[in-house]
């Protein structure tokens, strides 16, 4: 089994709720299983401005998949909630978006997948979820919580748990 941190959001229909989907198609408890998943989070829009606000969370999972079978199978649940890469503005709205963030230690630049992900270190809507739940985890050669540190958070704010279902 090979470790890996995955980042996802969206801003599209209930984000909350299409994440949350999101995690319980991508980890079957088979090939991908859930280990640890942060807090959802409130996030300002990155890279296009003139958008709704994200949803943001991370998860750690334990799987058997390659990098590239994961990717594969991340987009495969990215479409199944309604994602349209080939006709959807980059950095704009989206259902879902999951991004592999680390896999084992694992350094990769291959077409359509490098690893770690290459802006992890820039994005507070990342780092800040992954602090929770892998805070003390090097990734290239950083620690996730001292690389929080170094970017501005402002404006994301950690959301209260929803309620369980039938209360």
């Amino acid at each position: 089994m090979s470790d890996a941190l995955l980042a996802l959001g969206g801003n599209v229909g209930n984000s909350r709720a299409i994440l949350d989907r999101a995690v319980q198609l991508l980890c079957d408890g088979r090939q991908i299983r859930l280990i640890a998943r942060s807090s959802d989070y409130f996030t300002p829009p990155w890279g296009f401005k003139y958008q709704p606000p994200f949803i943001n969370l991370c998860i750690a999972v334990d799987t058997t998949l390659s990098p590239r079978d994961l990717l594969a199978r991340a987009q495969e649940v990215e479409l199944k909630l309604g994602r349209d890469r080939a006709h959807e503005k980059r950095w704009g709205p989206r259902t879902a978006d999951i991004d592999i963030i680390a896999y084992d230690d694992l350094t990769l630049d291959d077409p359509g997948l490098i690893l770690p992900h290459p802006r992890l270190f820039e994005r507070a809507f990342v780092l800040l979820p992954l602090a929770e739940i892998a805070g003390d985890r090097v990734i290239a050669g950083r620690k996730v919580r001292e690389a929080l540190a170094q970017v501005d958070a402002n404006g994301i704010e950690r959301l209260p748990p929803l309620p369980s279902p039938g209360m």
